[in-house]
């Protein structure tokens, strides 16, 4: 069980992002030691002179146990570079936050997941078209991500409710505060049904700073962002941004012409930053995810024990060789090879050539579309 103690309090403290802990982890090995540090050694850490001074005032005032009790408190888990269960997408981009407050539950099923954004000032359109194609990616297994924002985003996270699926809301705010107000019902239902997450403290109020920082979250959470509905200028554009920045697909609902909330969709499409969607098919089919329930399926039943499951963890539809396996447990390659000849005979895992694994696929499933 990791200790999220010294994660949280080098979490609270400004001027200390996901670079500085990096280094103080490096130089230290372990942020408990960094947080008992003397001031010399933290600059020899690469701690400048504001962070540093930051950190020595806040060591003073902050009572770690009262803040991990606040969090228990209320029903918040915290996950950390460190955790096991922190979510590996986010975990693969650049500078992911190396703490997050969740509020609900990420399961391991949310790594097949989809953002969709769009403006806060939707169009009868953009929402009839936001719902339709969350609905169809829900039937076909797919998480929805979004900001909890107005207009497209609280759309798409009730449209994931409606069809009975799961959905993330990332936060600009503490997961303890709703923001806008007017989703407290929403905010509710999605930590029933999904996760409310957010990189900042319990009690951090929504500022304008906060929401650019946020949507890098939400596109690091998911396969590929689709943009509905928006203006060239829609802050929905920024997390399109930063989905290319990490190497994730983007996508964009083409709209009315002479409509101001069509202009940055048709825009990104006429630029090629983004795909054109007409249907969800268009992106199960472009990110590959038409097996998605087979997926969920055997990895829900098939592990019988601790070896097979910690070996499912790693495979997927890509091709994995037994090496990189191997290196990727840390166990003998004669445990590994006897144990994916027995995945194997079970139908869990298949070979598809050169020692090379993937998931098992048994059979097409159709898509699941309106």
């Amino acid at each position: 069980m990791i200790d999220p103690r010294y994660w949280v309090g080098f979490n609270l403290i400004p001027q200390i992002g996901p670079v500085k802990v990096r280094r103080l982890l490096d130089h230290f090995g372990d942020l408990a030691t960094a947080w008992t540090a003397g001031a010399h050694d933290l600059a020899q850490a690469g701690l400048d002179h504001r962070a540093l001074e930051n950190l020595l005032t806040a060591r003073r005032n902050i009572n770690l146990e009262a803040e991990l009790d606040k969090i228990a408190r209320g029903g918040v888990r915290v996950l950390t570079w460190a955790d096991a269960h922190y979510p590996a997408l986010l975990a693969a981009v650049p500078n992911p936050p190396p703490v997050l407050y969740v509020k609900g539950e990420i399961k391991p099923e949310d790594e097949w997941s989809v953002a969709v954004v769009g403006t806060r000032r939707a169009s009868a359109y953009g929402r009839d078209v936001t719902r339709q194609l969350v609905t169809d990616l829900v039937r076909n297994r797919i998480t929805i991500v979004s900001g909890l924002a107005r207009g497209i985003d609280g759309e798409a996270h009730q449209a994931a409710l409606d069809a009975q699926g799961r959905t993330l809301a990332v936060l600009g705010c503490g997961v303890d505060v709703v923001y806008p107000p007017e989703h407290a019902k929403l905010a509710s239902a999605i930590a029933e049904r999904g996760a409310l997450v957010s990189e900042y403290p319990l009690g951090t109020q929504p500022d304008a700073a906060n929401f650019p920082p946020r949507n890098r979250i939400i596109s690091g959470l998911s396969l590929g962002t689709l943009i509905t509905e928006g203006d060239e200028n829609t802050g929905a554009r920024i997390t399109i941004e930063y989905s290319l920045e990490q190497g994730r697909e983007t996508f964009a609902v083409p709209g009315n012409m002479y409509r101001r909330e069509s202009r940055g969709t048709n825009k990104l499409i006429q630029q090629g930053e983004a795909k054109l969607v007409t249907r969800a098919t268009d992106i199960l089919e472009e990110l590959n995810l038409t097996m998605v329930a087979q997926h969920q399926e055997v990895r829900a039943v098939a592990p019988e024990n601790a070896m097979e499951s910690t070996l499912l963890k790693h495979l997927s539809a890509d091709p994995v060789h037994i090496d990189q396996l191997q290196r990727e447990v840390g166990l003998p390659i004669a445990t590994v090879s006897s144990t994916l000849a027995l995945m194997e005979l079970k139908g869990i895992v298949k070979q598809v050539g050169g020692m090379n694994y993937v998931m098992a696929r048994e059979g097409e499933a159709p898509y699941k579309v309106a």
